[in-house]
């Protein structure tokens, strides 16, 4: 398993960087690898808690389900892959540190191929997810 983490600074208070990961089905308008977004399952408080992508991802489209954790919530957003056609796994969570105005955000991610690729491959695809999540995200919520 591959294992990454990348952290940016988003001119934004963190309630405000909370809301935009958690309305996961707006992706598609800002997360340009992300072409659908269904929620299949939501707790009591209207929260999704099983989400299912269609993304670009490697050259082509992947189809992936992420369940969601909220124990930490609103300091942390963490995941775990139930269903994947290209990946074994994609867990991960993201991190908000409020810096007074400013919000920190941590990605951390661990990733799973089901096709072997090369370790240095598998790093390189694990940053690129990363810092293209943390630079649309950035870009979304300071328009706002």
């Amino acid at each position: 398993m591959q294992r990454a983490s990348q952290a940016i600074t988003i001119d934004a208070p963190t309630d405000l960087v909370y809301r935009i990961v958690t309305d996961f089905e707006a992706y598609p308008s800002w997360a340009p690898e992300v072409k659908r977004v269904s929620v299949l399952e939501r707790d009591s408080a209207g929260r999704a808690l099983e989400v299912e992508f269609r993304a670009a991802a490697f050259g082509h489209s992947t189809t992936y389900r992420l369940r969601y954790d909220y124990a930490r919530a609103p300091d942390q957003l963490a995941w775990s892959q139930s269903s994947g056609d290209v990946t074994k796994a994609l867990d991960g969570r993201y991190r908000f540190e409020d810096l007074g105005g400013q919000t920190r955000v941590t990605y951390d991610l661990a990733v799973d191929l089901r096709v072997p690729i090369p370790p240095f491959i598998r790093s390189r695809a694990a940053q690129r997810i990363q810092s293209d999540a943390l630079d649309a995200l950035k870009a979304r919520v300071e328009s706002q």
